[in-house]
């Protein structure tokens, strides 16, 4: 019998990309290395770990769950009292692995919970999910000797000796903790998401009845990637026990279970990297925004909105439409047009920052006196000349960006039927 020798060529894109990412981490806080920017790339690591493992399921199994931070806050709170069990020497192990007692007990109340939810799919599980993330977190609030009450669980993660100079208590080294872990879980999750079960669980997404024809139970099939997705959200989970240093009762709210599936639909379900651009979006706009305006969530509200609207693929879509739009040579063609769009834009944008900011100080503010500070400049929030400038900002912009708004669209339809002309031809990009 003769051999085949086959030859499989290294994937140079994927070992390119990997490889920035790995060097981003690192790089990252030599960049930034201000204590609070410190601070925000680690809940960034932290949050795309969670937008991941919600993606296994809501993007990857088509599993919309209301109740996903029962796995994460579950696992955040034994992985903080498994650090103070450490600290106080019933148990021995290294800070570094307690994110692991986080994943171990997600993945365990993944099998509890999971055996119940995933008996039903569509609106029915996305129902039972949205009932046990509320009944766990009244529990939280019912069995304080567990769960702390009300003041939640805090703990201390310096203890013992340093191992290699490490302690864990500055927040550079968290830093670095975080980052390896989020990279360790991105390439897992990505592995997962090769895998056989990975790939069944699309089709038991987009088409139940074929995967259950050809012989799949599509129940197990939503119950284990479910129980891997809780896994990865328990480790999140520990990650955040170490970096704050307290778990209340909002770890396992609807208020962050929420927040991740905003996340994650704001970066690109249907993309495995779009999580994790939603992931640094939804970070930004939940702690870098909100340290200079309280209306952090209207703004949040106003960008997800505007996302299912025009680009209901996510942050991921745009790009990759774009990118093929440069594979192709065309973009030249819109750069006009984009710039005449981005202007109109923040001309729109900066009138209705004033009056939200505005309306803001008034309702919330207004003990302080009238008086405040928007661009750089001192403002009356009272005077109708401000409110009149702001109005004619809205207008003017509104009527700028309606107007490019149909150029680029007129534009941007003419450059994609070029593409697909050539698609048709068979002219490579």
């Amino acid at each position: 019998m003769s051999k085949t020798i086959r030859f499989a060529p290294y994937n140079v894109g994927r070992w390119l990309v990997w490889g920035l990412t790995a060097i981003l981490f690192a790089v990252m806080p030599l960049i930034f290395t201000k204590g609070f920017a410190i601070t925000l790339l680690s809940q960034m690591g932290i949050m795309i770990i969670f937008a991941l493992s919600y993606n296994m399921i809501f993007g990857q199994g088509g599993m919309l769950s209301f109740g996903h931070a029962v796995y994460s806050g579950l696992g955040a709170f034994f992985a903080i009292h498994a650090l103070n069990w450490v600290g106080d020497g019933r148990i021995w192990i290294p800070v570094s692995l307690i994110p692991l007692v986080g994943g171990l007990f997600g993945a365990i109340f993944g099998v509890i919970f999971g055996y119940v939810t995933t008996k039903k799919a569509g609106t029915p599980f996305a129902m039972i999910t949205l009932g046990i993330g509320e009944m766990v977190f009244s529990a939280s609030l019912m069995f304080p000797g567990f769960f702390g009450g009300e003041g939640g669980i805090s703990s201390n993660r310096v203890i013992g000796d340093p191992f290699l100079g490490v302690s864990f208590g500055p927040a550079i080294e968290v830093y670095y903790l975080i980052a390896v872990w989020c990279f360790v879980c991105m390439i897992a999750m990505f592995a997962f998401s090769q895998t056989p079960l990975g790939r069944i669980s699309n089709a038991v997404r987009d088409n139940p009845e074929r995967a259950e024809f050809i012989g799949y139970n599509t129940q197990r099939v939503r119950f284990l990637v479910l129980v891997v997705s809780a896994f990865f959200a328990g480790i999140s989970g520990g990650l955040a026990a170490i970096s704050f240093e307290i778990v209340t009762a909002e770890n396992v709210s609807a208020l962050r279970s929420g927040g991740v599936l905003l996340a994650t639909f704001i970066g690109g379900a249907m993309f495995f990297f779009g999580p994790v651009l939603g992931a640094v979006i939804f970070v930004f706009f939940a702690i870098a925004l909100s340290d200079y305006t309280k209306a952090w969530q209207f703004y949040l509200g106003v960008f997800f909105v505007l996302m299912v609207m025009y680009a209901p693929g996510g942050v991921a879509s745009l790009i990759l439409m774009n990118l093929r739009v440069a594979k192709y040579q065309l973009f030249n063609r819109l750069w006009k047009p984009y710039g005449w769009l981005l202007a109109a834009s923040a001309v729109l944008l900066v009138g209705v920052i004033m009056v939200i900011e505005m309306s803001y100080h008034l309702t919330l503010n207004f003990a302080s006196g009238t008086q405040m500070k928007l661009f750089g400049f001192q403002v009356d929030a009272a005077s109708l000349g401000v409110w009149a400038i702001a109005a004619a900002i809205v207008i003017a912009g509104a009527l700028f960006f309606n107007a490019t708004r149909k150029t680029f669209a007129r534009e941007w339809g003419n450059v994609q039927a070029r593409i697909e002309d050539q698609i048709q031809r068979g002219v490579r990009a």
